[in-house]
């Protein structure tokens, strides 16, 4: 069977998974992405999959995000984790490639991410390796902002500046059980009316945010901060202590040697 009838069977099954019809956008980049170029091990296989200390996520978790986000032709979208990179593929057929950006914390996940998308033929899509809790401002604002990572509440420079006033920001929302969820700002109007109700669903968004849409469950890793990537010691004091040590803070000096034998130095 070849890859584009694999395709179409996942897609299939997706829509079974899901209970409805993928919207156009979305199908459209499922279809043409060939997942094989960033899943090695059953690409079309609804799970997720490892690859270098990092995520190639399962193929409905995938259409939820897209579906939730919204993006359209000609959005500017970031995308915080770049993971195996077929997301940022997927978000480049749905808003064109030059419009994606994608950040990672983790320079393996970068480097993966950047060949993976030159094979399939996405690489004018921007990878960068960055904390993306700080986003990328050089290109701001941007029309959509995905998290594939999962946080509680999503870092304030994305909450910021960084997103348009009417631009649409989708992330797993939870620690443990997770729920992908987009939010957009509200008005005065909206506080309003939602502060008049009780605003039990408000409550959990940003502040200044509503949730406008909720897009199923979700098991995707936690966002990490800078000290929290592969090969890097996360401990602090141990970390510094390997720092001090590498830049000779350590040597000994002065009393610390008075137990040298200097007669038999010579």
């Amino acid at each position: 069977m070849d890859e584009a009838a694999l395709r179409a069977d996942m897609i299939e099954g997706l829509e079974h998974r899901l209970g409805e019809p993928l919207g156009g956008a979305v199908l459209n980049a499922l279809q043409t992405v060939p997942r094989e170029a960033f899943v090695d091990d059953a690409p079309y296989a609804d799970r997720a999959s490892e690859a270098v200390g990092t995520r190639a996520l399962a193929p409905a978790t995938v259409a939820r995000l897209l579906t939730a986000l919204d993006a359209t032709a000609g959005d500017d979208v970031l995308v915080v984790g770049a993971g195996v990179g077929y997301t940022s593929a997927a978000l480049a057929e749905i808003a064109g490639a030059r419009h994606v950006h994608a950040v990672d914390i983790d320079r393996r996940a970068v480097h993966l991410a950047r060949s993976n998308l030159a094979d399939a033929g996405y690489d004018a899509v921007l990878v960068d390796c960055r904390d993306g809790a700080q986003g990328v401002p050089e290109y701001a604002p941007y029309d959509r902002i995905l998290l594939e990572a999962a946080v509680v509440t999503p870092p304030q420079a994305l909450c910021g500046d960084q997103l348009t006033a009417d631009g649409r920001l989708v992330y797993p929302r939870g620690a443990g059980d997770q729920t992908i969820v987009a939010v957009e700002r509200r008005t005065g109007a909206e506080r309003q009316l939602a502060e008049d109700a009780g605003a039990t669903v408000e409550e959990l968004a940003p502040d200044g945010f509503h949730t406008v849409e909720t897009g199923g469950p979700a098991r995707l890793r936690p966002m990490l901060v800078d000290g929290e990537q592969a090969g890097v010691e996360r401990n602090r004091t141990r970390r510094e202590d390997a720092e001090l040590a590498r830049q000779g803070q350590r040597a000994r000096h002065g009393w610390e040697q008075e137990w040298i034998d200097w007669e038999a130095q010579r």
